[in-house]
Order: structure tokens, then C-alpha cells, then sequence
């Protein structure tokens, strides 16, 4: 089957934006507002206090960690990232995987030329997939961020700020991002309708003297599922990256 070439499309924003217009071939305008009115809508009244009272604060530093619970340093929190995202990508990496198919699926093949075949494996099965790994780097990176703050909170008054602010923003665009990537799935599920054939369960008589279809359109499609997701990867970890960049500029 002849597989279509995603559209180019001159929108700059992220990677994962971009990658979703390729695929879908949608065309995808630029935001008409800067950066920071956009930011703007998504806050409320409340964050937008705790954003200037984090600004406004000078956190104290702790002058030295307790014997027995030191603090996490950059070469620490170096390890401690590139963990966290190995374990990420191998996990993603792992979806290339083929379904296996069900038990009676399975007995049904073994009835000969004439038996149906084993049935096409439905998107539901990738939408479980996709949001299983979703929720695992959700948890994973929120942990790391965590660790990451408190490791800045003992490096300077000016690290620690960063990290009260780094809290702050957290919890204030956690909502927003999680509504805007939960869709994520849902868009998918075009690519894999376009992709699909037309007829992916036809009868058994007529397969009869035929060559079975193939199944290159299932890797196509998880090929650009694991491209997706380390787009989705790449960006849940930038205000790690942040956090990671402002330990490193601290480091002796």
C-alpha cells in the first residue's frame, strides 16, 4: 500500500505540534498573540498571586543538609535525569512491538486456508497504550521535577527562588496541559483510519487463492506513535531541562 507524504506545514511552534500537522495534514496558522498574553488567559486571579509572591519571596537556603540526608547535587541530578529518561524511551521503544492476538484468535487460524483469519488489531488497543505511557511519564517526570526544586532549594537564594517558582507554575498549568495533551490520542486515531485499509476483515471465501494483506500500515502507524510520543516526551521535559540547566550553572 502506498503510503501518503505528510504535508509540510511553516508553523514554528513545538516539535510535537509540527510532527501532529505532518501527519494529519493539517495546516497549522501561528498563534496570533505573544507568548505571554496567551500565557495570560490560561492563569487565574490566584495563581497570579502565588506567581508574585514567589517572585517577591526570598527563600531561605539550607546552610547544610542533615548527616545522613545530603542533598542531591548536579552530577546527581544529571544521573538522575538521564535514568528517568531511559526508562522513558525504552518504554516507548517497546511499542513497536505487534499486538499478540487473542487465545481464540489464535485456535481460529490454525482451521485451515478457509478460516477466518485472526482479526485486525483496533485502535483501542493503541488509545490504552498511548495513555498508559502518557500517565507514566506524567508521574515519572512530576517526581523528577520535584527532586530537581529541592535540589535548587539548597544550591542559592536566587536557585531557591526559582524553585518556589517552578512550583508554582506547576501547579498552575498542570490542568491546562493535561486537557491540551489528553487530545493527543484522539488525533492519532485519524492517522490510523487513514492509514488502515479499506478492508481490513474480509470473508474467508475470498482470501481463497490470494496472498494474505500486509501488515506494513501497522508499523507505519506505530513507527509515527513512537514518533509522537518522544515529541510528547521532549516537551513534558522541558521545564526539567530548566530546572537541570539552572543546577549545572550553580555547579562548582
Amino acid at each position: 500500500m502506498a503510503q501518503e507524504l505528510p504535508r509540510r506545514t511553516n508553523f514554528s511552534g513545538p516539535a510535537l505540534i509540527r510532527l501532529l500537522s505532518r501527519l494529519l495534514d493539517a495546516h497549522v496558522r501561528e498563534p496570533g498573540q505573544p507568548l505571554p498574553d496567551r500565557l495570560s488567559q490560561w492563569l487565574g486571579w490566584t495563581d497570579a498571586i502565588g506567581l508574585a509572591s514567589a517572585l517577591g519571596a526570598a527563600p531561605a537556603v539550607a546552610a547544610a543538609a542533615r548527616p545522613g540526608h545530603a542533598e542531591p547535587g548536579a552530577a546527581q541530578a544529571e544521573e538522575d535525569y538521564a535514568h528517568v529518561r531511559a526508562m522513558l524511551e525504552r518504554a516507548i521503544a517497546e511499542l513497536g512491538e505487534p499486538a499478540a492476538a487473542p487465545p481464540r484468535a489464535r485456535q481460529k487460524g490454525l482451521g485451515g486456508a478457509r478460516g477466518r483469519p485472526a482479526p485486525p488489531v483496533e485502535y483501542s488497543t493503541y488509545r490504552r497504550r498511548y495513555v498508559s505511557l502518557q500517565q507514566n511519564m506524567e508521574s515519572a517526570i512530576a517526581a523528577l521535577r520535584a527532586r530537581l526544586r529541592t535540589a535548587l532549594a539548597s544550591a542559592s537564594p536566587g536557585a531557591a527562588r526559582l524553585a518556589v517558582l517552578d512550583a508554582v507554575m506547576e501547579q498552575a498549568l498542570d490542568a491546562r496541559e493535561h486537557e491540551l495533551l489528553s487530545a493527543v490520542p484522539a488525533l492519532l486515531e485519524r492517522r490510523f483510519l487513514r492509514l488502515r485499509p479499506a478492508d481490513p476483515e474480509p470473508d474467508a471465501d475470498s482470501l481463497v487463492g490470494r496472498a494474505p494483506a500486509s501488515d506494513d500500515w501497522q508499523a507505519v502507524f506505530r513507527r509515527d506513535m513512537q514518533s509522537v510520543l518522544r515529541a510528547e516526551l521532549d516537551l513534558r521535559l522541558q521545564p526539567v531541562d530548566g530546572l537541570l540547566a539552572a543546577l549545572r550553572s550553580g555547579a562548582p
